[in-house]
């Protein structure tokens, strides 16, 4: 059973002809947009897109989903995965590297849906938190982030030599804060420090609802 499959096809029934989504990226969102696909093509509707990611933009390119930026228009929806979701719906996002252009489409969305499979879901933020950093600021930033009582690493990439590169053209920490008790307040904190562009705590106050793919094949909705 794709469990993933099922939330991701779910939520693409969410959406209207004519809407502006806001895409995220994520094995769980590419499931959202194939399924949107075959919506566009049987039912001949049309939908605009705003990809927060390389990888979401050719997704949606190649099933159907017309791309327009942020510039010109504030996504109706945005819909997005996440790496592990607390009971208050606070998120961390970006062990995928996008979490600087999916904060800021979720933000600017009238509605932000995380997809998730149950797998994501902890009583608490307890995973490494990802800091996007602008290179030249990269040693001064982990010695703030360990001020705050994290442990920082530079993320290193898998089939190119030296750390990973973002669609920003940036470095990314993974910091170990071990259980985060306050999500919203060191977000804050670590966008504060000069050469961070962005965090990947989403704090619960920007989620409107939490779709939960389970081992059942159901899908549970989670809302504040």
């Amino acid at each position: 059973m794709n469990i993933k499959k099922i939330v991701g096809e779910r939520v693409a029934k969410e959406v209207r002809d004519g809407d502006v989504v806001g895409i995220g990226s994520g094995s769980t969102v590419a499931e959202f947009i194939k399924a949107l696909g075959k919506r566009i093509e049987s039912e001949n509707i049309t939908v605009y897109g705003i990809p927060t990611s390389y990888q979401s933009k050719i997704l949606s390119l190649t099933n159907g989903i017309k791309i327009v930026s942020l510039m010109e228009h504030s996504p109706e929806l945005a819909v997005d995965g996440a790496d592990q979701v607390a009971n208050d719906l606070s998120l961390i996002k970006g062990h995928g590297g996008a979490h600087t252009m999916e904060k800021i489409v979720a933000f600017s969305a009238s509605r932000f849906t995380v997809i998730v499979d149950e797998s994501k879901l902890s009583e608490s933020l307890d995973a490494y938190v990802p800091v996007e950093v602008i290179p030249d600021a990269i040693m001064q930033v982990m010695e703030e982030v360990r001020s705050l009582g994290g442990d920082p690493r530079i993320r290193e990439a898998e089939r190119k030599v030296g750390p990973v590169v973002t669609d920003n053209g940036n470095l990314i920490l993974d910091c170990d804060f071990g259980i985060i008790r306050e999500p919203e307040k060191l977000s804050v904190r670590l966008d504060s420090i000069p050469g961070v562009v962005e965090n990947g705590i989403f704090p619960s106050r920007m989620v409107d609802e939490v779709y939960v793919g389970r081992g059942s094949g159901k899908v549970e909705v989670l809302k504040k």
